[in-house]
């Protein structure tokens, strides 16, 4: 259905009963130049918008528009620059001296200090307060002691953390990680104002930061409304005089808004709409590598899905799906089939390897019938995919993953798809363990790291590790190249520990996504950067 056909008033009435957006404040409405508002859509994200608790791409949109932390990644390379760290230094990459650089406050006047990011990465560690990244201060010494695996904390505060003045700062790792700081423009690292600790109710309803933009509004369900900060002071001023962020339901809603005018900008164009999108929006159409990728994960917390064999009957699901066709005809071509658990953005000297998983992610129907035979059969007799409905044209994809392994298995019902109504909810179940078998699991890179790849989603205990798998091997490598001074080596282990994963298909790579946006007439300047957000602070209003 293109939405090039459809009159404005019919999308509004579409969209109304969604969300609260008006049809007369839409895309083509309202002041342009530099005061001008960038209408874009948007999902709720799953918790409230803190540094330290968000870890899905929807809140992550919003913390990097409200936030600059020690390192800022580069939009076009996504390379690790210094942002508010003046320099960081060490000589055995285990303790580190941090420089801010002066002059940077928060948006109610405060200044950012050491302290700043001392206490908020304390508070993110620490266990009582129930932060999803906490995981990512685990490097830092005495984390042990405020976030212990059972049992209560023994201390407030880590003790690798220590305040030196003002601009100042040491941190003191448990073990070497050499690129460590490339970590740190990751939105879990930022710093935090006094108004965060003294008030925390008030600040989650309108947070504060020192980004360019400030929260002026939240209404779960409706939009969030960021407004440019005038007195920020990074070089990364917002070209526009805001971005309202709409909540949708259903993406093809949102395109079917931008195509009639009544928003700016589509950051994923829906799969339906592909064979579509140039001749709707010719270049307006952005398409291009991003580091994302699509996987399907297991619930190992469920022993059915973790058995001796279990590896044989998951290779064999592997085996039993069509990347190539799937990428071909739901995606027209704007995804293509994994070959690893990384992404091709990073590159073979990054760590991509498109051999590495071998014929594991060959489609061969036979092969995969034999292999889940083998394995003792698909627990209970049937794959349930869990998948959030929506965002991102999953139904259609997850369709068709079911098709290609109904098809090879010749059972029509081996395999069916389980929506859940929205991503919050969705994400919800996860966090409770109630996944009954495979489940969505895209992962967009917090940097541009191998590591980032791997350790989050597989390492015992890790922050995204929504499967619960853990394998001693596994982490052992990845605290072996994470102690290499040498990145080459560094990398050369990390592959080793992705074998591990391969070995045991810890997950199903199913495809490499491009970042893909579409954008209105009224606005210019439209960039993706690698992580497949938009640039919001470089679009103009026309």
């Amino acid at each position: 259905m293109r939405g090039a056909t459809h009159a404005k008033w019919a999308a509004c009435a579409a969209v109304v009963a969604l969300v609260a957006t008006g049809c007369g404040g839409g895309g083509n409405s309202g002041a342009g130049g530099a005061d001008g508002i960038v209408t874009s859509s948007w999902t709720d994200p799953q918790n409230p918008l803190e540094p330290a608790n968000t870890n899905e791409v929807q809140g992550g949109k919003v913390l990097d528009m409200i936030f600059r932390g020690l390192k800022k990644y580069d939009p076009k390379t996504g390379a690790a620059t210094d942002m508010l760290a003046e320099r960081i230094e060490t000589t055995d990459s285990v303790n580190f001296t941090v420089t801010l650089k002066d002059g940077w406050t928060f948006s109610n006047g405060e200044k950012v200090t050491a302290r700043s990011f001392v206490d908020a990465w304390n508070y993110g560690a620490h266990l009582k307060n129930n932060q999803k990244n906490a995981y990512f201060f685990g490097y830092i010494e005495g984390y042990e002691q405020v976030h212990p695996a059972s049992g209560t904390a023994r201390a407030e505060t880590m003790s690798g953390l220590k305040v030196v003045d003002d601009r100042t700062f040491t941190v003191k790792l448990s073990q070497k990680f050499s690129t460590w700081p490339d970590t740190l423009g990751y939105s879990a690292f930022a710093p935090l104002p006094r108004a965060f600790f003294d008030d925390h109710d008030a600040w989650l309803a309108k947070p504060v930061g020192n980004g360019p933009y400030m929260l002026q509004s939240y209404k779960k369900g409706s939009k969030a409304e960021l407004r440019r900060w005038d007195a920020y002071n990074g070089p990364d001023k917002a070209q526009n005089g805001g971005i309202d962020l709409i909540v949708y339901t259903d993406n093809n809603t949102a395109y079917t808004d931008l195509i009639a005018g009544n928003i700016d900008l589509v950051d994923d164009v829906p799969a339906a709409q592909l064979k579509n999108v140039r001749a709707d929006l010719g270049d307006r159409y952005i398409n291009e590598p991003a580091g994302i990728l699509q996987t399907l994960a297991f619930p190992f917390y469920d022993k059915a899905w973790n058995t001796p064999d279990g590896a044989v009957v998951r290779k064999g699901l592997s085996m039993a799906i069509n990347r190539q066709q799937i990428t071909d005809t739901i995606f027209h071509k704007t995804r293509t089939p994994a070959k690893d658990w990384t992404s091709p953005v990073l590159g073979p000297e990054g760590g991509s390897d498109h051999a590495l998983c071998g014929e594991a992610c060959e489609y061969d129907p036979a092969e995969a019938k034999r292999l889940i035979a083998e394995g003792g059969g698909i627990p209970g007799g049937q794959v349930k995919i869990t998948y959030n409905a929506d965002t991102g044209s999953h139904k259609d994809w997850v369709d068709a993953v079911c098709n290609s392994i109904n098809n090879a298995l010749g059972n029509d019902r081996a395999c069916v798809g389980r929506p859940v109504g929205t991503f919050a909810d969705f994400r919800n179940k996860i966090g409770e363990k109630k996944m009954p078998g495979p489940f969505r699991a895209g992962w967009q890179m917090d940097y541009p790291l191998i590591q980032n790849f791997l350790q989050p989603l597989y390492y015992t205990n890790a922050s995204s590790n929504d499967g619960k798998w853990t394998n001693k091997k596994f982490d052992d490598l990845v605290d072996r190249a994470n102690a290499e001074s040498d990145q080459t080596r560094a990398v050369e282990t990390f592959k080793q520990a992705e074998e591990v994963v391969r070995d045991e298909m810890a997950a199903i790579p199913l495809w490499y996504q491009n970042g893909s946006a579409g954008y209105s007439e009224r606005i210019s300047g439209v960039a993706l950067n690698p992580f497949s957000v938009p640039v919001y602070n470089e679009i103009k209003v026309d």
